[in-house]
């Protein structure tokens, strides 16, 4: 796996794997997004977001707005250690960053407590 910066060429990719059934409702803020919507927002934002690769492939993404980590990773490759490696390695690029998770998401919860990424409930 490879943790990359999040290139115009993934916009798209974020924007449907954010809106995916399966991983939409894990978000606090449940919106739709426009392509549109999302090229502004990564055009402000593209320094903060990592696209993972697996074999050339995106397969989940992980960013950081003020402090706040966002992770998701493709309902496909869950149970691989994706998220992990991404919470990992973002968290050496931002030391100080923190989760916010809603209280019903388990699996988010496990992957910040095996990975010691202190995280808020909400």
């Amino acid at each position: 796996m490879e943790l990359v910066p999040a290139k115009e060429e993934y916009y798209e990719f974020i924007r449907i794997l954010r809106l995916h059934p399966e991983n939409k409702n894990g978000f606090i803020l449940q919106v739709d997004i426009t392509p549109q919507q999302q090229v502004e927002y990564m055009n402000k934002f593209y320094d903060s977001y990592y696209v993972c690769l697996l074999c050339n492939e995106p397969v989940g993404y992980i960013g950081v707005i003020d402090n706040d980590i966002r992770v998701c990773t493709h309902p496909n490759h869950k149970g691989k250690g994706v998220g992990q490696f991404m919470l990992e390695g973002i968290s050496n690029i931002f030391p100080d960053a923190t989760g916010k998770i809603k209280k019903d998401n388990i699996p988010s919860q496990k992957l910040f407590d095996k990975c010691k990424v202190p995280y808020t409930i909400i």
